[in-house]
């Protein structure tokens, strides 16, 4: 995991930007994976690197006043977008614990 890990960028916002919630994406969302996924056939040819996003607002409010349990949400989450770049669907998630 950490192999893939070390290929894809890593991008931390404060909140979903004005430009995503345009796109449809939620204001809770807590983390995005974009770019190509080691699955698509087109990934060497992509001129998108893939990139993980996490949102600390909606992970804050989504993880309340514990630390611990923010930290926690925090390795979730972005194993959730890591699981993208793998190729997993949000169908694939339930059965990792990554939902």
């Amino acid at each position: 995991m950490r192999r893939h890990a070390e290929s894809v960028g890593l991008a931390i916002e404060d909140e979903v930007p004005p430009a995503l919630l345009a796109d449809g994406i939620e204001p809770d969302t807590l983390g995005l994976f974009s770019g190509p996924s080691l699955r698509d056939p087109d990934a060497g040819w992509s001129d998108e690197a893939p990139l993980i996003t996490l949102f600390l607002g909606p992970l804050r409010d989504y993880a309340g006043p514990d630390p611990a349990a923010f930290a926690e949400e925090v390795r979730r989450t972005y194993l959730h977008e890591l699981g993208h770049y793998l190729g997993l669907e949000e169908s694939d998630m339930p059965s990792r614990d990554l939902d």
